[in-house]
């Protein structure tokens, strides 16, 4: 039970490091909440900053969920020591408990008043980790979304339920075995309802008709107006 207390404090811990709160306090001498939607997550740092700090903190939070799942998981077992069962015999489930409390920790981070992003670089991450196949083909979905659209948040729930739908298909229709599917495909619906739950306020914009699109002209306009202090872009 210690081990698994240790694992979901790390975790959390991981996922609450602010990512795009430091990059742009670190290098622009701004706070990212206080521009552009209002979120510390990559999609605001790639609206305000530009595609370059943007992927950075995208591909930064996305570790977090990784190393999440792929190493502090692992704190859970160890083959030295003997004696004694496991609490929890299935490691899919340990990873997805040291994922989830990391992308706890990103959408509330201890470190910035429990206010942080809203999770799905965070979730990517974390996912990669457990089912990169599922998450690859997200990803396509995502990218597709994205062109298609040009709304990143639209593309970012339409990329929430592709996992857990890519896991039904692969499982029901085309027979793949799949390890601890059933508590794989239970947690995918309640990490996709949460990442939903977390662009509550995209969703309604983009019924509304408000929501920001993603464009390079945008981009361009934007950088050669002014900075995120409003003065002229250097």
């Amino acid at each position: 039970m210690e081990r698994l207390a240790i694992i979901i404090v790390l975790s959390y811990l991981v996922g609450s490091i602010p990512t795009s709160i430091i990059y742009s306090k670190f290098f622009r001498g701004i706070d990212i909440r206080r521009h552009g939607s209002g979120n510390a997550g990559g999609t605001n740092v790639f609206r305000v900053l530009g595609w370059k700090p943007g992927v950075a903190v995208i591909i930064f939070d996305m570790l977090k969920g990784f190393i999440a799942v792929a190493i502090i998981a692992r704190l859970y077992y160890d083959p030295v020591l003997p004696g004694g069962e496991l609490l929890i015999q299935e490691f899919t489930l340990i990873q997805i408990i040291a994922g989830a409390s990391a992308i706890l920790g990103h959408i509330w981070t201890v470190f910035a008043g429990f206010n942080g992003g809203k999770g799905i670089a965070t979730a990517a991450g974390m996912l990669f980790g457990i089912a990169p196949i599922e998450f690859t083909v997200s990803v396509g979905v995502f990218l597709i979304v994205l062109l298609l659209s040009r709304f990143v948040s639209l593309g970012s729930i339409s990329a929430a339920v592709a996992f857990p739908v890519t896991l039904m298909f692969r499982w029901n229709i085309f027979n793949v075995e799949i390890q601890d599917y059933s508590t794989l495909i239970y947690f995918s619906i309640a990490i996709s309802l949460l990442l939903i739950y977390t662009h509550r306020s995209n969703i309604k914009r983009l019924l509304q008709g408000t929501e920001n699109k993603l464009s390079a002209l945008s981009l361009k306009s934007k950088k050669r107006k002014e900075n995120p202090e409003g003065n002229p872009a250097r």
